[in-house]
């Protein structure tokens, strides 16, 4: 039997994509650390309200697809985390930005 993933680890696996700690995480969703540890590391049950806030979020809305049906629509849009652009995200990597100075 297939072990599915928790929206708990979900979440993680969202913002490490992203490249962010928690407390930026909780910068960008107004979710405290804290909770956003406690959704991810010991798998308390978060809240809809919350779960809306990350999503509704530009950032992570690629990510919504996936994470509630554990499918993909790259056509659409929508990828997991293992899919995001340069695997952190980024639609540009940081080797094609101009340096400055």
């Amino acid at each position: 039997m297939i072990q599915k993933t928790s929206i708990g680890e979900k979440i993680m696996l969202m913002r490490k994509a992203e490249g962010l700690s928690r407390r930026e995480m909780s910068e960008i969703t107004g979710i405290s650390a804290n909770n956003l540890k406690n959704y991810e590391a010991i798998g308390r049950q978060i809240p809809g309200d919350y779960l809306a806030l990350i999503l509704e979020n530009p950032r992570f809305e690629k990510y919504t697809l996936w994470l509630m049906t554990d499918k993909t629509a790259p056509a659409a849009g929508q990828v997991s985390p293992a899919l995001s652009p340069d695997g952190q995200g980024r639609t540009t990597s940081r080797q094609s930005r101009p340096k400055a100075g």
